[in-house]
């Protein structure tokens, strides 16, 4: 039986690069059909090619942009290049197409992944009303020729009548949500024994939570996706279990941007989520998730032979509102800009006595190579507040994306 969902999983890595950036002009040229992408595309010359570099180049999408395009021109923002099988309604608001095709949102990769096969009973409890948790799962699980109960979330009682009926193999949902299963069915006196597989996404996987549930005979495993994109990375198995980090989809380019900005980090370094979804009906070209990652180097112990991340490391969106005015990453890629000498920087916003107040700290490779007062001018015209500024030495600052660190209390009523 094979371990690898096909054989574009172990493909030579220069050779995957070579083929998804010799495919990326006619997505752009496609996507340029709708009006959305159109306007924000507008100048982009494809000629002669794409490369990495040159994707850096285009406009990152966010999802602020996105809600906003949505509102002006319902239902998509005349984003849709194809056909709409399904609309969905995430928070934000923001809304989301279902393409076409049996898969759209390319799960089956994953679940095969973590273990689910044909002929496997799937007990999904991601939701189907309005938003497209549950239908994301509901198509890569039939793709894999799966039966899928459509439990949903809540109502446990009738979920374990229904686990004790039809003794799915497989669950799917929300990493805590097996917990409360698990446990009420002890509690009731009638232990769910049919599940081996778990596949978890929409919330953190904590180690010890994994570790309850391999020692109830359950692996559990998770993938990261989002409505708008749909999969984007999974975990995998290898000769010693669960393998580090997630490997990422193979007809998706990520890159890791400095938060705010739409610039490469170097590597290793902690950075946005961009990503780039090879989708006929619903292409996404630089489209920013507000996730924070980093690169994994080396390959997959599995035999799988594209880009690893560490997995989920936070939100990139770490606006704070400051005196009245908002700080944003991007104004902190401003004051980098100005001063190329500073390596990292972070903005930490606390309380001094009832006032708010900002303390920037900067990285600085040599003494005199930028004084204090420059970073403040920088600051101050980039943000409009005035800040103290703390010089520190290289390596100070963490390798964790953190970009604004709001350390004030929370305001309780």
């Amino acid at each position: 039986m094979s371990v690898h969902f096909d054989s574009q999983e172990m493909r030579d890595p220069e050779s995957r690069e070579n083929s998804l950036f010799a495919r990326l002009p006619d997505l752009i040229a496609h996507a340029r059909s709708a009006p959305g992408w159109a306007a924000h595309l507008d100048g982009v010359d494809v000629a002669g090619g794409m490369t990495r570099d040159r994707l850096a180049e285009l406009p990152v999408l966010r999802k602020s942009e996105l809600s906003a395009r949505q509102a002006e021109a319902p239902p998509l923002g005349g984003f849709l290049s194809g056909r709409a099988a399904r609309l969905f309604a995430s928070p934000g608001p923001i809304y989301e197409p279902q393409g076409g095709g049996t898969d759209f949102w390319r799960l089956a990769r994953a679940l095969f992944a973590a273990g689910v096969r044909r002929g496997d009973v799937v007990h999904n409890t991601f939701a189907y009303h309005l938003t497209p948790g549950g239908w994301i799962i509901d198509a890569g699980a039939r793709e894999l020729g799966c039966t899928v109960v459509p439990a949903g979330p809540g109502n446990s009682a009738q979920q374990l009548d229904a686990i004790a009926q039809l003794r799915p193999r497989v669950y799917a949902g929300v990493p805590d949500y097996l917990k409360i299963l698990l446990d009420k069915a002890e509690e009731a006196g009638r232990p769910i024994d049919s599940f081996k597989r778990a596949f978890v996404s929409g919330g953190p996987l904590f180690p010890s939570l994994r570790e309850e549930y391999a020692g109830r005979g359950i692996v559990c495993m998770q993938g990261y996706a989002t409505a708008e994109a749909g999969l984007i990375a999974y975990e995998s198995e290898g000769p010693e279990g669960v393998t580090p980090g997630m490997i990422v989809e193979e007809d998706v380019i990520v890159e890791l941007v400095t938060p705010g900005t739409g610039d490469p980090v170097a590597d290793g370094d902690v950075g946005e989520v961009v990503v780039t979804v090879f989708s006929r009906d619903y292409p996404l070209i630089r489209f920013a998730t507000g996730d924070l990652s980093a690169r994994l180097e080396g390959p997959s112990p599995c035999g799988r032979t594209n880009m690893r991340l560490k997995g989920w490391l936070g939100r990139a969106d770490q606006a704070a509102k400051v005196k009245g005015m908002f700080v944003r990453p991007e104004q902190v890629a401003a004051v980098k800009k100005t001063l190329p000498e500073l390596g990292r920087v972070r903005v930490v916003i606390t309380r001094d006595g009832e006032q708010d107040a900002m303390t920037v700290k900067a990285e600085v490779a040599s003494s005199g190579a930028v004084s204090a007062d420059a970073v403040s001018a920088a600051v101050q015209d980039a943000t409009k507040l005035r800040a103290q500024v703390e010089l520190v030495e290289p390596g100070t600052l963490s390798n964790d994306g953190v970009v604004i660190d709001d350390q004030r209390p929370p305001v309780t009523r």
